[in-house]
């Protein structure tokens, strides 16, 4: 049986007031036709199908004009999708039914009944080889809220939030090896944040509560014999497990994931076991320039854009350039002077970084703007002007917490917005 693990696509996603559209249309039509050519029996797609919680129409049309074409073009493929923590669960369960009917599975979120007890039937998936045989169970588990968990019996000392994934994670696997026969494997997927793994900047969040909940390897039994995980943009694996992975996102979704190789992860298997994991690099469509290479002072940087050659291309196709420029101080019409530089190239300027010679980084953040800035850097930043110092672990990991009760907040506001329409 082969399957291929993606995650991230991160629909209707803009890079600094740009549309993606073209460069995730591209990876979609590649993904079908790798899907095609490897005669895939199962795609797994481990959240953040979307970048909001609102996603646009042409974000769903888009999806749904890739799933059409898959069901038609290869209708005994098994697609199973869960949802992140950039996605809505209530829109993304709310089609459910009709694309099941198509073996095309969607599980937004976490469902319990009138007594709180999990509905194991709604995330247990079967999926089956080339055959007609099912091959295997997909633990389909999206990405957790801290209200999707029971922690009220677990002990004081527990970290309560790691406690209650590993929990449920447990739940499921013993509702799926209830299920179970000698030949078929059980494949976990997730969408979070797991110890060891590298955030890149400004694209994901420490989620559930900070590096502190970081989620341990363990919680996915020695039995499941693989693990498609999303959240991270970097594919790499998980505690040096080979069957534990990231398959990163298909595009980069920030200036600092230029570099990244993406990619996405076809995995074999023979029975239970894995017989092997190969990675396939997914092309670029869209360069990301860096110019000049290291911050300059302003008339180098001018000179250096003044010189960039690029082919005409489309708007659509054109690169996407970030400028560093090394100051005193701020600089007037700085934005001006670089778009002159850069007028009748064929580039769209996304980032000007300005970086300030000989000041502490508090000073240089003075000069950034906010979408620039995560809000742990304002945090330090607040408490280094008032109390001289860095914040203590304690105080770090209370400012996390507080930043994952204001994003469930918002996430439980967009559900009953939802609700009310």
């Amino acid at each position: 049986m082969k399957i291929l693990h993606t995650s991230d696509w991160h629909l209707g996603h803009q890079l600094h007031g740009y549309s993606r559209d073209y460069e995730h249309q591209t990876f979609l039509d590649w993904l079908a036709d790798t899907l095609e050519k490897q005669q895939i029996d199962a795609l797994l797609v481990a959240g953040d199908i979307f970048d909001t919680a609102n996603p646009p129409a042409s974000a769903w049309r888009m999806l749904y004009r890739f799933l059409a074409r898959v069901a038609k073009s290869l209708p005994n493929l098994d697609v199973v999708m869960i949802g992140g923590n950039h996605d809505s669960p209530s829109k993304l369960d709310a089609p459910h039914e009709l694309l099941k009917a198509f073996d095309l599975h969607m599980v937004g979120g976490i469902h319990r009944d009138e007594n709180g007890q999990l509905d194991h039937d709604r995330m247990l998936i079967p999926i089956t080889n080339k055959q007609g045989e099912q091959a295997a169970w997909v633990l389909a588990v999206p990405f957790l809220r801290s209200a999707d968990l029971r922690t009220e019996d677990l002990d004081e000392d527990d970290d309560r939030l790691i406690k209650g994934v590993e929990t449920l994670y447990g739940e499921m696997t013993e509702a799926a090896r209830a299920l179970q026969t000698d030949q078929q494997a059980l494949i976990g997927m997730g969408h979070a944040y797991m110890a060891s793994g590298k955030l890149s900047e400004m694209s994901e969040r420490r989620v559930l509560g900070g590096n502190q909940h970081a989620l341990p390897a363990s919680i996915f039994a020695d039995d499941i014999t693989y693990v498609a995980l999303g959240h991270l943009h970097l594919a790499q694996r998980v505690a040096k497990k080979e069957h534990v992975r990231y398959c990163g996102s298909p595009i980069p979704l920030s200036m600092s994931e230029r570099n990244y190789a993406h990619q996405a992860v076809i995995v074999e298997l023979d029975g239970k076991a894995v017989s092997q994991i190969e990675s396939i690099v997914i092309p670029r469509t869209v360069d990301m320039l860096k110019v000049p290479s290291s911050p300059a002072p302003l008339e180098q940087v001018l000179e250096a854009l003044e010189a960039l050659s690029v082919d005409e291309v489309p708007r659509e196709q054109q690169p996407f350039l970030e400028v560093h420029v090394l100051l005193d101080k701020p600089q007037a019409l700085l934005r001006e002077k670089v778009l002159q530089a850069i007028d009748g190239k064929a580039v769209r300027l996304a980032k000007i970084t300005p970086h300030y010679q000989q000041q502490e980084q508090q000073d240089s953040l003075n000069h950034r703007r906010l979408s620039d800035v995560s809000p742990e850097q304002v945090f330090a930043l607040s408490w280094a002007k008032k109390y001289q110092g860095e914040p203590d672990e304690a105080m770090a990991s209370a400012f996390e917490q507080l930043l994952i009760q204001v994003e469930d907040a918002q996430d439980g506001d967009a559900v009953r917005s939802e609700g009310g329409k």
